[in-house]
């Protein structure tokens, strides 16, 4: 065990670093998708895949978790996957730049960088959030994870505002020089972040048993019924929430006429909206006791379909422009409410069922939402290529929109039947509950 628990000072470091991985992802996940769409007049099933590789690659997140806990030395994994993570960041810059004269070998170059990608995320994230899992005082392990969770949204919003700032007016070099500066920046400020901690508080921890098979643990926790009715909840939201990630900068662009630099700020304004419904659900809930969890739950659902509507109509209105930003700032607001409380849902349910299995719950858990996201993004992207060519551009996003609203409908719908059947003692918000940033 740990001989020195984190302090606020360590927890804040540790949190750099989820600053930096957010900050590294939302430009392969927000602005070269855009790129792709719009100035390589390219599928935007294309960026679709590309993302899901990276989302598919994640699934192995238990496996580096447990690399870590074996391995003595958890800082070499985080470092490292942050490594691999600006490298995967630059090549996929990189790649989309060369696909503009050989489609062919920019592809290809593209496909080595998402993997990368997904294999830097996975090890630097799991490595990370098993140290402050580890290492962090239990009076202290929620905050930890809220502190960290949302330092990761402030660093999407910002690289995602400031990125754009950086490329506009767009060039293929500025955008290189950018990405890569980022890159660099991140893995400096993660080595500095991390460097010292895990040897004060005691280093990794060693498994004193074998730990149970991994299948043999997904059939059990599969056996229970709340368990898996969760599952298939985490899966459905989950793709409506992912569902817009590849198309929204594309319809900005391509139906309101945005600059590169100015849909990618307004990404960075979405994420902005994230991290205040996120900043929401922690004062009102944990700090003033307001509301069920069942209810912020079903509200960031409900809220969540309601700016999916507007984005929809907001093309086809004269009010439609100046509508745009307040939507997507909602949009991203009421995800972030969901986002917070369905991950409270998650811990109230994870100690449920037979004893010792929270962590193989929350890695189901875990798979369904990396599983969600990657098909949520592709089937939106998908979605809306094969759309557009039945219908008008404004028309074809419209409906995509509006199915991913249904999506989030059907979700309130199960939030009120599966997090209502919580135990009461955990139905209100707790300070151990808010949430499980990993």
């Amino acid at each position: 065990m740990p001989t020195k628990g984190l302090s606020w000072l360590s927890i804040v470091r540790l949190g750099l670093v989820q600053l930096c991985l957010g900050g590294l992802v939302v430009i392969t996940t927000s602005t070269l998708n855009r790129l792709m769409v719009i100035e390589l007049a390219l599928p935007a099933v294309l960026p679709g895949l590309l993302v899901g590789l990276h989302y598919a690659i994640q699934i192995t997140r238990p496996n580096w978790g447990y690399k870590s806990d074996t391995g003595g030395n958890r800082t070499r994994f985080i470092v490292a996957g942050m490594a691999a993570l600006g490298l995967g960041s630059f090549l996929a810059a990189l790649g989309m730049v060369v696909m503009d004269g050989s489609f062919a070998a920019g592809l290809a170059i593209s496909i080595l960088a998402y993997a990368l990608i997904g294999v830097g995320v996975g090890a630097s994230g799991t490595s990370l959030l098993a140290l402050l899992a580890t290492s962090a005082a239990p009076h202290r392990r929620a905050a930890a994870a809220t502190i960290t969770w949302l330092m990761m949204i402030f660093g999407i919003a910002l690289t995602a505002t400031l990125v754009g700032k950086m490329i506009e007016p767009y060039s293929p070099a500025m955008l290189l020089q950018t990405v890569a500066g980022v890159a660099l920046l991140s893995l400096a400020l993660t080595i500095l972040a991390i460097w010292g901690i895990e040897a004060r508080v005691g280093g990794a921890v060693r498994p004193e048993t074998a730990p149970m098979p991994y299948m043999q643990g997904m059939r059990e926790i599969w056996g229970e019924p709340r368990a898996r009715a969760f599952t298939i909840f985490v899966f459905v939201s989950m793709v409506a929430y992912f569902m817009q990630e590849l198309i929204l900068e594309p319809y900005a662009g391509l139906v309101f006429g945005l600059t590169p630099g100015q849909t990618t700020q307004l990404s960075g304004a979405q994420n902005g909206g994230v991290f205040m419904g996120m900043l929401l659900v922690g004062i009102a809930a944990t700090g003033l006791r307001v509301g069920s969890l069942r209810a912020w739950v079903m509200t960031g659902c409900f809220g969540s379909a309601g700016a999916l509507i507007v984005l929809a109509l907001a093309a086809h209105v004269p009010w439609g422009a100046a509508a745009l930003t307040p939507a997507v700032v909602g949009l991203g607001l009421f995800n972030g409410i969901f986002a917070v409380s369905a991950i409270g849902a998650m811990m109230a349910l994870a100690g449920e069922g037979r004893s010792e299995r929270e962590g193989t719950r929350m890695g189901l858990w875990g798979a369904s939402q990396a599983m969600a996201a990657g098909a949520g993004g592709l089937f939106g992207a998908a979605a809306a290529d094969a759309a557009r060519v039945f219908m008008p551009t404004p028309s074809a996003f419209g409906a995509v929109f509006l199915f991913e609203a249904g999506l989030f409908l059907l979700a309130t719908v199960m939030a009120a039947r599966i997090v209502s059947n919580t135990r009461a003692s955990t139905d209100k918000f707790g300070t151990g509950q808010l949430m499980a940033g990993e």
